[in-house]
């Protein structure tokens, strides 16, 4: 991935995730946008994505599962 200024590394766990980078953001794997850290609340340990919301995190899961 490109190195984009603010974005942050993230190991994403259960039912934490451990910061590698730090940064201010992660991008939603499903719609690209920015989740600033602190709003960060949907992510699949499993395929150690980052989602905005539920909707995305249930299609990043299908898109993987389905």
């Amino acid at each position: 991935m490109a190195d984009i200024p603010g974005l942050a590394v993230i190991e994403y766990g259960t039912p934490h995730f451990d910061v590698v980078r730090p940064g201010q953001f992660v991008l939603c794997a499903i719609s690209g946008e920015r989740i600033p850290l602190d709003h960060l609340m949907y992510w699949s340990a499993e395929f150690q994505e980052a989602y905005r919301g539920a909707p995305e995190a249930t299609q990043g899961f299908l898109r993987k599962r389905g």
